[in-house]
C-alpha cells in the first residue's frame, strides 16, 4: 500500500501515475479547467485517497483523492480539507467522497 509522509510528495507521486487533471469541488459535481467540464458524482470512481494530518497545526489536515472518469478518460487529483473546514456538498457527493 502506498503512502506518502507530505501532500505534497503524494501529489508529485500520483502525478506521475497519470493524475494530472486538478479537479474543485462543486455541490454535485467536480469541475477541472483543462476540459472546461463538470463531472457528476455518477461519473467518476475514487481509485485512491490519502489522509494527512499536520502535527503541529490541526486546521492543515487533508484528503488526496486520486480520481478517474471513463465517460471523460481522465484521471485527476482532488485535495479537499476535513474536519470543521472541509466543503459543504451534496449528500451524493458526501457519499462517494467518504473514507473509511
Amino acid at each position: 500500500m502506498e503512502s506518502f509522509d507530505t501532500l505534497t510528495e503524494g501529489i508529485n507521486a500520483l502525478r506521475e501515475q497519470g493524475y494530472t487533471e486538478d479537479f474543485n469541488l462543486k455541490n454535485n459535481s467536480l469541475e477541472y479547467l483543462t476540459g472546461g467540464h463538470e463531472v457528476l458524482f455518477d461519473e467518476f470512481k475514487v481509485d485512491k485517497f490519502f489522509r494527512f494530518e499536520a502535527n503541529t497545526d490541526p486546521d492543515d489536515q487533508s484528503i488526496l483523492y486520486a480520481i478517474s472518469s471513463d465517460k471523460y478518460n481522465i484521471k485527476g487529483l482532488l485535495v479537499n480539507s476535513y474536519g470543521i473546514y472541509s466543503e459543504s456538498f451534496s449528500n451524493e457527493m458526501m457519499k462517494k467522497l467518504t473514507v473509511h
